[in-house]
């Protein structure tokens, strides 16, 4: 039997709890902090207050379902801290080049595709159809969303999300903390944190 712990217990952890499943993961159970849940969907929701210690003494793999990267950094960092196997998932559906390199904690959901000499750092979320062509570098905790695309030799720093359908063009680099809004297409390097959005790409001021 192959168990795995998901932290949280929203509409992405079903996404991952479906990743878990299609990894072959047949003891599936969430973990949040609100004790009035205690399903989603077919699965049990434990309370992190009094269960969390249970599944790691139990030496279940783990990993973050949390949407919101400043949350998910901090969950999976206090898991990193306790030693518990914090595991990379890809769906079966995702096209992942064989010299791709992927940090712990990171998902790969149906249809994306990662090409090859890329680096995904830890915490990520590549979402379902999106795509991370060649040599791209990714930093920790970014969220690729649905239907978005990076070209080839983008640099991307720590806890950046670039929204539904946007669009990175080649050889551009993007520092840390940056929001990127559904449709936006960057083609120029983005060098200061903020929220990014249109066609250029301008920082909202």
């Amino acid at each position: 039997m192959k168990s795995i712990a998901i932290m949280g217990a929203s509409g992405h952890c079903k996404v991952v709890a479906d990743l878990a499943l299609l990894n072959g993961y047949d003891d599936i159970v969430f973990v949040d902090k609100n004790p009035e849940i205690d399903m989603l969907g077919e699965y049990p929701v434990a309370d992190e207050d009094t269960d969390l210690d249970y599944y790691i003494e139990k030496k279940y793999d783990f990993v973050v379902g949390i949407g919101e990267a400043s949350i998910r950094r901090k969950v999976q960092e206090m898991l990193e801290s306790k030693g518990v196997n914090i595991v990379t998932l890809i769906h079966p559906a995702a096209v992942v080049a064989y010299d791709v390199e992927i940090g712990a904690g990171t998902v790969v959901m149906a249809g994306a595709v990662v090409n090859p000499g890329t680096t995904i750092g830890k915490g990520c979320i590549i979402n379902t159809s999106s795509s991370v062509d060649h040599d791209n570098v990714i930093g920790d905790y970014c969220h690729i969303s649905v239907g978005a695309h990076t070209a080839g030799t983008v640099t991307m720093g720590d806890n950046c999300w670039l929204g539904i359908g946007a669009i990175v063009s080649n050889n551009i680099d993007i520092c840390s903390d940056v929001f990127m809004g559904a449709g936006t297409v960057v083609v120029k390097n983005l060098t200061v944190a903020g929220r990014y959005f249109g066609i250029p790409a301008r920082r909202l001021k």
